[in-house]
């Protein structure tokens, strides 16, 4: 039985931090099944997802040991730095407040009403344009709910009672705004706030509140309900058009970036500023002189201009939203991406299950690699790939002949293909957790070969022959340790060969070990790896995956 907390410390913030990860993860497709406005783009639940994993990589990098305070401002500066589409901005300052209100210690329930004060008046602050029935009025609604609870009630009836008027506010969301209403969804965004709110309530109490999952009606269904304004809120889905929004005043790409430099009053003015040139704009800062800047516009080259003349601009994204033809008017709509945009697939070289799984769930397409495969399979899985461009993660299972070769092949079939320099999967991972399909593929390319190169890595082995190597003679059956292809370690057990390597590996430095065990590894060797990582290795996170790969008993990476 879990106890129910009194205060949300340290320790449960990073609890609410990752669950509000896999909540919103698990939740995604149905999230952005509902996104039609202020775009139906379909990408609100993406948004947020990548959002919350920003602002936890931000916490993980201040390390094991970070008090509540520390958490709390890394959250902020994560989620700010890090922030996809106008729905990631806006949480960005329900995390500014959450930094904001644990600057004094755990929060409790009046420190829990503040910061519900406080997120209301920063997400204020950051829209140009505040609109009925979305993210706002659910925040509006939670802040209403806290604030008529008294100071001495219990946590744990505050976050329920929160949560449980968040978790109304978004079904009335559907006959709120006229988008929503015509398409009978509620907004999506606000569907992810009360995720959120749900999964503060599971840490506090240690169960999550029932929910009802919301679909996407079928056209039929839009059709009956289109001339009442009490639709279900059992039904979502996108608009066969977006009313509100003419063909006066399309709004072609959406512009993402952060600036670094502004005081408030200058922020407030590059808020004003993009809102002239577009629509959805918001800037919204970390309290330290970072700010995010959002918009939708037509002309995203002078929204970045106008964030360089604030300030320093950094990790610039610009996307399209493309057009489409209703009844002889013009929408803005999100691509069809088969049909108006080229796409991009990831194909990785992968051995083992586990291994296979953890990149089937990054969204890459695996190709076991468990034995030896010949160069025709990579091109032929290439050249079956759905889209033109095809970012290839070998992962070292073919060389660099080969791949060259394979990759000459795949152009001449038509396909745009990178073979991005990753040696080991733990790099391929590395990769991954970067991967932005929003960006050009030549960036994305650059990006996820950055993050691979900047991991270092080595594996363990168990010799099959004597032979003789730079640090001495091993003989079958010692465990051999390689930094990249090099031998470095030569011992008679796995476990002291492991943690020298370790040592090795951190010697010029990392903040995080990420331990892939393989197949014949004993049940709990990656326990054991970890346990020396936090002892001789303080400050240090360490994440242990079961990978199932033959031949390496793990595959470490440092980052």
């Amino acid at each position: 039985m879990v106890d129910v907390l009194e205060s949300i410390d340290a320790a449960a913030l990073r609890r609410w931090a990752y669950r509000c990860v896999d909540s919103l993860t698990a939740r995604c497709d149905e999230i952005d099944a509902l996104n039609v406005f202020p775009i139906p783009d379909s990408d609100t639940g993406t948004n947020l997802m990548f959002t919350f994993r920003a602002a936890v990589e931000s916490m993980r990098a201040a390390g094991p040991t970070a008090d509540a305070r520390a958490i709390g401002r890394a959250l902020a500066v994560g989620a700010v730095a890090g922030a996809r589409g106008n729905s990631g901005v806006i949480v960005s300052q329900l995390l500014r407040a959450v930094a904001e209100a644990s600057a004094d210690g755990p929060l409790d329930t009046v420190s829990i009403q503040a910061m519900l004060r406080r997120a209301k008046v920063l997400v204020a602050a950051a829209v140009s344009v505040p609109v009925e029935g979305t993210m706002l009025t659910v925040l509006d609604a939670a802040d209403r709910e806290a604030s008529a609870h008294e100071a001495n009630v219990g946590l744990s009836t505050l976050v329920v009672d929160i949560a449980e008027a968040t978790a109304r506010a978004v079904d009335s969301t559907t006959d709120q705004l006229a988008e929503l209403r015509e398409a009978g969804v509620v907004d999506a965004g606000a569907l992810g706030l009360s995720v959120i709110m749900d999964a503060l309530v599971e840490v506090v109490i240690g169960r999550t509140p029932p929910r009802r999952r919301y679909r996407r009606p079928h056209e039929h269904e839009r059709r009956a309900v289109s001339g009442s304004s009490n639709v279900s809120s059992e039904c979502g889905g996108a608009p066969e058009s977006v009313s509100g929004h003419g063909s006066s005043r399309p709004l072609g790409y959406e512009v993402v970036y952060v600036v670094h430099g502004p005081n408030d009053a200058r922020a407030a003015e590059l808020r004003r500023d993009l809102a002239d040139i577009g629509d959805s704009a918001v800037v919204a800062g970390d309290g330290s002189g970072a700010w995010s800047a959002h918009v939708h516009t037509t002309d995203p080259g002078s929204a970045v201009d106008l964030g360089i003349a604030a300030g320093d601009v950094r990790g610039v994204r610009i996307s399209c939203f493309g057009f489409a033809e209703f009844d002889g008017a013009v929408s803005p709509r999100a691509h069809d991406g088969a049909a108006l945009s080229v796409g991009r697939d990831i194909l990785a070289l992968v051995a083992g299950e586990g291994a296979a799984d953890l990149y089937v769930q990054e969204g890459a397409t695996v190709v076991r690699c468990d034995e030896a495969i010949d160069s025709s399979v990579l091109h032929r899985a290439i050249v079956g790939m759905k889209h033109r461009e095809v970012l290839v993660l070998p992962n070292g299972a073919l060389s660099a002949q080969e791949l060259v070769a394979v990759g000459a092949a795949a152009r001449a079939d038509g396909k745009d293909v990178v073979m991005l320099p990753c040696s080991a999967m733990v790099q391929g991972l590395a990769a991954l957790a970067v991967h932005d399909a929003a960006r050009a593929a030549v960036d994305d390319a650059f990006t996820m070969s950055e993050a691979a190169a900047g991991t270092r890595w080595g594996s363990l082995r168990i010799a099959r022959e004597r032979s003789l190597t730079w640090v001495g003679t091993c003989e079958p059956g010692d465990c051999i340790g390689l930094a990249g292809q090099e031998v470095v370690i030569v011992a008679a057990r796995p476990l002291d060969a492991g943690c020298r390597l370790i040592d090795q590996l951190l010697a010029t430095g990392g903040e995080m070990v990420t331990v892939l065990v393989g197949a014949e590894a004993s049940e709990d060797f990656g326990d054991q790896l970890a346990e020396y990582v936090a002892g001789a290795h303080p400050g240090v996170d360490v994440v242990v995956y079961t990978g199932g790969q033959p031949g390496d008993l793990v595959q470490f990476g440092v980052e």
